[in-house]
């Protein structure tokens, strides 16, 4: 049996990294599939509704079930989906396998972040942090590998499936150490954490930090075409820069972010946040841009990792259940942020609607002061 932290970890790393793969797989893959607008948000519906569904019962199940055998079903879920997706044309059977990627996706989710805090309860902020990079970097290799290959796309999603049969088996042999279980029923947890009011502060600034990510995906290249003057090549660039802001930040401050102190953390980077955003949409300044729409991806980059291990940590004895419940917000978050955003642009400018940003990011820091006043602090476990 498996029983060593490193491989383990590394395994939580490698299913995120997938988990990237899997979310930006129709974005990435649509115009070589030939799937029409409407295909497209079809696809992307089951494919959340999936998530959704698989993120909380993961979650709940990781409290009271082994978490290495949940993610061997996820994985086997998740690998049949990737072998089997437009094998045939048939759009009815892909809607189907899209919903599956969104359930095996979804236990990576629900699971892997409670398993880290297992493992790694002193480092759990750190740990955290890391598995969230590599979303980032599965999404920016699957779409820069898709350049590559263009009409042999299926070859990459073959490959992917494959090595998620390979993780499927590292976990059928692994075995984490008893730990505590909680002794509640998944109802009655329920019951508890829907009375908490620090759980609904976590999953609306959950919800709010998602919509502002996936926001300034969506919109970056635009804005910076639109009202800075900048090229296709060059916008794309400063899309670049930004996600490669993300990414440095969840590795650095991860690593550099004391446990003890996420409140602090937390805090600081929500302000610096609110900051930079005003800064990037409402001042043009022309070459410096580009280092604004860095420190706009360094800013953000590990807010979300953060809140969740900082709710991991308080509510300890059942993180499966308070995580997979918490995790429900990210799909949500990902499409009102754009949804309000839209409403704000056909009724106003585009440069009016950007204010949206900095006002969302505010109204989450002004939350995450009601966390850092709740007094709960981390339980002390060796690691």
């Amino acid at each position: 049996m498996i029983q060593n932290k490193s491989l383990i970890t590394a395994s939580s790393y490698i299913s995120m990294l997938l988990l990237g793969v899997g979310a930006s797989l129709i974005g990435a893959a649509a115009r070589n599939i030939g799937l029409s607008p409407y295909e497209i948000s079809l696809m992307l519906l089951v494919q959340n509704l999936g998530f959704m569904i698989s993120v909380m019962i993961s979650g709940a199940m990781a409290d009271t079930f082994s978490k290495p055998r949940i993610l061997m079903i996820g994985s086997l879920v998740l690998a049949a989906s990737f072998l089997t997706f437009y094998a045939l044309s048939s759009f009815s059977l892909n809607l189907l396998i899209m919903f599956l990627i969104g359930v095996g996706i979804g236990t990576y989710e629900g699971v892997t972040d409670a398993m880290l805090i297992d493992i790694h309860p002193l480092k759990a902020n750190m740990h955290i942090n890391i598995n969230h990079f590599f979303v980032t970097f599965g999404s920016i290799m699957i779409t820069i590998y898709l350049i590559f290959l263009q009409m042999n796309w299926r070859n990459a999603v073959i490959q992917a499936g494959i090595l998620v049969l390979v993780l499927a088996l590292v976990f059928a042999f692994t075995k984490l150490k008893s730990g505590q279980k909680t002794a509640e029923a998944y109802l009655e947890r329920m019951r508890i954490l829907t009375r908490d009011r620090l759980v609904v502060v976590f999953f609306v600034v959950t919800a709010l930090v998602v919509g502002i990510e996936g926001g300034t995906i969506g919109i970056l290249t635009s804005f910076l075409m639109d009202l800075r003057d900048f090229n296709q090549v060059t916008s794309k660039i400063g899309l670049v820069i930004f996600l490669s802001g993300m990414a440095l930040g969840r590795i650095v401050i991860g690593i550099f972010a004391p446990q003890e102190r996420l409140n602090q953390v937390l805090q600081t980077m929500f302000g610096l946040s609110v900051i930079i955003y005003g800064a990037m949409f409402m001042v043009d300044l022309s070459n410096l841009t580009y280092l604004l729409v860095f420190l706009a991806g360094l800013s953000i980059s590990a807010l979300l990792p953060l809140m969740l291990a900082k709710a991991g940590l308080i509510y300890q004895d059942m993180a499966g259940t308070v995580l997979g419940s918490i995790k429900v917000a990210i799909p949500i978050g990902g499409i009102l942020l754009p949804f309000f955003l839209s409403l704000l642009v056909r009724n106003f400018s585009f440069s009016t609607s950007l204010l949206l940003f900095p006002v969302v990011l505010l109204i989450a820091f002004l939350l995450v002061l009601r966390i850092g006043r709740s007094g709960s602090e981390p339980i002390e476990k060796s690691d």
